[in-house]
C-alpha cells in the first residue's frame, strides 16, 4: 500500500477528526502497515505514557495490557473497559501525530481513508510486560506475524526520531518495552473484574465467601464456588497476547421438583465468564472466588463443565445434561454449552455432587488448567 511505504512527518493537520470515520470505511487494515506507520511517527516519552496508562488500566480491568485503536482517536489514554469521560489530556496525544504524518501526504484523501479504516478496525497496540517499563526507554514496533510465529522483524526506535531493524521475540520484549500490533479478541466481552463492579455477589477475587445461602431457612442449599484458577499452557502465539478463557458450567438451579410435572417447570442455567491470564500470569494460582451454580439443591446430582480458550470461528454449541432427582428417579437436562468452530477445548465434561464434596477446597486438575472448587 502506497500510503505505508513511507512516513512523512509534518506540522499541519488535515480535515480529519476522529467523529468523522466513515461508518462504511474498511475494517481491515494490514498489521504490518500499521507497524510501519507507528515506527516512523516522533514517539516521545508522552506517547509512551500514553499506550503505558492505556495498557495498564485494560489490564486493571481484567483484560490484556491493550490499546485500541478506536480509543487511541475517541479518548487517548483510556483502557478497554473504560468510560470515555476516563480520557486524558496530552499536549500531544498518539492522535495528533497520526494526522500530522498524514496532512503532507500528495493524496490526503487516500491518507484519510486509511485513517478511517484503522480506526473502526479491531487493530491494538499490546504492551507484554508493560507494568516494567523504566519511564524512559523507547518502544520496539513490531506486529503479530501469524502462524505461532516466536519471532520477527521489529524497529527499535531512537531518540533522535530514526529506527534501526532488530528481531523481536518474547524474550525481548520482557527486557524492553515492546509494542505489538496484534487485532482485539476480547473487548467485546465483559471481564470477571468488569462483572464484579455491576454486581457485587460476584465479590472480590480471593476474599471471604460471596454467596451464603440462608441455611436457618434452607439447608439443603449450597453454592459452588470457583476459589482459584491456574492456567498452566498457552495456546497461542506470544504476539496473539493473553489467553481467553472461558469457564461455562451449565447446570438447574433452585431444582426442588417432587413430580415429574414439575420438573417440566425448571429450565437450564448457563454460567458463562471470560477470564484473561496474561503472560506473566502462566502457572500462578489466581484467586476468583466466583459463584459457578448459586443454589445446588441436594436434587441436583451433577452439572456440566467446559474450560475453553477462545480463538473465534463460527458459532456452534455442546451438548450436554445436567443430571436432577425426582423422586429417587434420575432425570436428564438437555443443555447448549456456546463455543466456536475454532476455539481450542481445555477440558469438558460431566462433574458430580459426590466428585466435588470429595475434593472441595482441593486443586482438580482439568487438562492444561488446575481449578481449586468448593460446594459450601
Amino acid at each position: 500500500m502506497a500510503v505505508a511505504a513511507a512516513v512523512i512527518c509534518g506540522c499541519h493537520k488535515n480535515d480529519f477528526e476522529p467523529e468523522t470515520a466513515r461508518e462504511d470505511a474498511p475494517r481491515y487494515v494490514a498489521l504490518e502497515d500499521v507497524a510501519k506507520i507507528f515506527a516512523g511517527l516522533p514517539i516521545g516519552v508522552e506517547q509512551m505514557t500514553e499506550v503505558h496508562d492505556a495498557a495498564s488500566q485494560s489490564a486493571g480491568n481484567g483484560y490484556d495490557e491493550e490499546y485500541l485503536m478506536k480509543d487511541l482517536f475517541e479518548a487517548p489514554g483510556t483502557g478497554v473497559g473504560d468510560a470515555p469521560t476516563k480520557a486524558k489530556e496530552y499536549s500531544k496525544p498518539l492522535r495528533d501525530l497520526l494526522l500530522e504524518a498524514f496532512s503532507t501526504k500528495a493524496d490526503a484523501g487516500e491518507g484519510t481513508q486509511w485513517l478511517d479504516s484503522l480506526m473502526v478496525s479491531d487493530v491494538q497496540i499490546y504492551w507484554p510486560f508493560s507494568d516494567s517499563w523504566n519511564g524512559a526507554s523507547l518502544p520496539v514496533i513490531t506486529f503479530d506475524p501469524g502462524d505461532l510465529a516466536t519471532s520477527n522483524v521489529g524497529y527499535a526506535l531512537r531518540a533522535d526520531g530514526g529506527f534501526d531493524k532488530v528481531l523481536v521475540d518474547e524474550q525481548m520484549a520482557r527486557e524492553r518495552p515492546v509494542w505489538v500490533m496484534n487485532r482485539n479478541s476480547d473487548a467485546e466481552f465483559k471481564s470477571l473484574e468488569m462483572r464484579r463492579r455491576e454486581d457485587p455477589s460476584w465479590g472480590n477475587g480471593g476474599g471471604d465467601i460471596i454467596v451464603r445461602p440462608d441455611t436457618k431457612a434452607q439447608t439443603d442449599i449450597k453454592t459452588l464456588i470457583l476459589r482459584s484458577f491456574t492456567a498452566n499452557r498457552q495456546y497461542d502465539s506470544w504476539f496473539a497476547g493473553a489467553a481467553e478463557f472461558f469457564v461455562k458450567v451449565g447446570s438447574v438451579e433452585s431444582f426442588k421438583a417432587s413430580t415429574e410435572a414439575e420438573l417440566r417447570l425448571y429450565n437450564p442455567t448457563i454460567t458463562d465468564f471470560m477470564i484473561v491470564v496474561r503472560r506473566k500470569q502462566m502457572g500462578q494460582e489466581i484467586p476468583f472466588n466466583a459463584v459457578l451454580v448459586s443454589e445446588w439443591t441436594k436434587s441436583l446430582t451433577n452439572c456440566a463443565l467446559m474450560l475453553i480458550e477462545d480463538d473465534g470461528g463460527s458459532r456452534t454449541t455442546w451438548k450436554a445434561n445436567a443430571m436432577v432427582k425426582v423422586n429417587s428417579k434420575s432425570y436428564g437436562i438437555e443443555l447448549e454449552l456456546p463455543l466456536n468452530s475454532r476455539d481450542d477445548v481445555v477440558w469438558r465434561g460431566s462433574l458430580t455432587r459426590s466428585y466435588i464434596e470429595k475434593y472441595s477446597g482441593e486443586p482438580g486438575h482439568f487438562g492444561d488448567i488446575d481449578m481449586v472448587l468448593e460446594l459450601i
